[in-house]
């Protein structure tokens, strides 16, 4: 198994760490000018804080977590489209909205690959997955905005001529480039080696996260592919994909179908249903059954149960990622079933009532972290906030547990085993202040499922003063740099006049 522990600013990049507050304020302004930000219903944006402080891996372990990601991801593929497919669909689809429910089930046929997912993890003795996604894998621009601005950033004070900080840029790796290249190969996968020729980034006009959409239309038209930022109603066409008098071969999807619900658009709901029927090529397809915490229950069930494994198709190299990663997850229920130990008990769910530091609980389906209840924290007043929004009511441990194994809306609840992660101390800046905080970081990967090569993809690191680390939240975002990169900034700060932080 890949080295699990997040690596921070190290002793070995000292200068790193002493020089960090004398460019985070600059940092904090570079980030949110490139779009390293929060959209608001009104259009207006708020800042994401930025690390002044970063994670530091070596590059070896940063590819080595996108295997593992790409491994379960793999598995999850496998295992939603053969339940799906099967006679216990509703295993899956009952997380669904009734849309939702209908489109999945109409193109989940057709579905083959994913050009990006993305794994969530908790990094402390070992690498645990949490959470699965494929819908809106969001963050590849947030990272290559938080790394960018930390590489030019820390380059510019310690006097690195703009050549260089461009080529420390290029060494450390992008995941949007790596984004560009996993959609042309999906694409010409699916349109005998054909390159698009124009691209529509699919997203809603309120979208909290506008700004990465549009940084990654730029950054794909400045990597050779025309792309523009699409709206819902601003799309038409027979068998065509058109928007705005311009036509457009890819569509890459950035909504999830739920959205639908609240405000119908009966031709973009043709083509998620039936996507082989339009000469677009359709990226990710509907994908909510592959990112359905119950999903990742029949994962963590299929290392202990070889018939299930076996349903799916599963390699012996995705079951080794899953038993070595992916924490006990089961449906919460009154219901027999193993505990973490592999023990029979007659309730899960009077099990995880009777131990709350061990329990996470979270609804089946639904994103943002608005569901998500850390028994260690039951005490807490975000905890109430959250049983209150959920319940209606402020709750405590063993009565959340009851009313949450009777809940069955999006799908009910799963219940992991808690992964405990130490707080670090980060420097977050944003362009207004820089503070120092005790904050919860995870660490996604991404990758692809189905292509013949994974591109290079990296990872994104997320800060939060809450163990349900979420950006949307109020979470920061810490720049990933590779040791190499680390060392040539680090290098270079230390070598200022009398090697002294400004």
């Amino acid at each position: 198994m890949v080295c699990a522990v997040l690596a921070s600013v190290l002793p070995r990049f000292q200068a790193l760490a002493d020089h960090a507050s004398a460019f985070a304020r600059p940092l904090g302004a570079r980030a949110y000018a490139l779009g390293l930000a929060v959209t608001r219903p009104d259009g207006t944006t708020q800042p994401i804080p930025v690390g002044a402080t970063p994670v530091v891996l070596p590059a070896a372990d940063v590819a080595a977590r996108r295997d593992v990601s790409a491994r379960i991801a793999s598995a999850g593929f496998k295992m939603a489209q053969a339940v799906v497919h099967g006679p216990d669909r509703a295993w899956l689809l009952d997380s669904l909205g009734p849309l939702e429910r209908r489109i999945v089930e109409r193109s989940a046929p057709s579905l083959r690959l994913l050009a990006i997912a993305r794994v969530d993890f908790f990094a402390a003795r070992r690498l645990a997955a949490l959470e699965l996604n494929a819908t809106i894998p969001a963050m590849p621009g947030y990272s290559d905005m938080a790394a960018g601005a930390f590489v030019e950033e820390a380059g510019r004070l310690a006097g690195l001529p703009e050549a260089e900080r461009a080529r420390l840029r290029a060494l450390n790796g992008s995941n949007v480039e790596a984004l560009h290249r996993a959609l042309l190969s999906a694409y010409a996968a699916q349109r005998d080696g054909a390159r698009p020729e124009r691209m529509a980034l699919l997203c809603r006009r309120a979208d909290a996260q506008l700004t990465e959409v549009v940084h990654l239309a730029g950054r794909f038209t400045a990597l050779g592919t025309p792309a523009e930022v699409v709206h819902p109603d601003e799309l038409s066409g027979n068998c065509l994909v058109l928007a705005r008098e311009q036509r457009f071969d890819l569509v890459y999807r950035h909504l999830f179908v739920r959205r639908l619900e609240d405000a119908r658009h009966h031709w973009l709901e043709s083509l998620l249903e039936r996507p082989e029927a339009f000469s677009a090529v359709l990226l990710n397809g509907p994908a909510a059954h592959i990112e359905t915490k119950a999903n990742f229950a029949l994962l963590s069930r299929a290392v202990d149960e070889p018939a299930l494994a076996a349903r799916a198709g599963l390699t012996a190299e995705e079951l080794a990622a899953l038993r070595a990663s992916v924490p006990w997850t089961r449906m919460l229920a009154r219901a027999p079933g193993l505990d973490p130990e592999g023990r029979s008990v007659p309730d899960i769910a009077a099990r995880v009532a009777a131990e709350p530091a061990r329990f996470v609980l979270k609804r089946a389906w639904d994103y943002g972290g608005k569901a998500v209840f850390v028994g260690s924290h039951a005490g807490e007043l975000g905890f109430a906030e959250r049983s209150q929004a959920a319940f209606g009511a402020a709750l405590d441990w063993p009565a959340l547990v009851a009313r949450a194994a009777e809940d069955r809306r999006g799908g009910g609840f799963v219940v992991q085993e808690r992964v405990e992660v130490p707080l670090e101390t980060h420097l977050l800046a944003t362009d207004a202040e820089a503070k120092r905080a005790d904050v919860f970081v995870d660490y996604s990967s991404f990758c692809s499922v189905g292509l013949d090569e994974q591109p290079p993809w990296g990872g994104v690191v997320r800060a939060s003063a809450s163990p349900i680390v979420n950006i949307l939240g109020g979470g920061g975002v810490l720049p990933v740099l590779t040791v190499e990169v680390a060392s040539a900034l680090d290098a270079a700060l230390a070598a200022l006049s009398g090697g002294a932080p400004r």
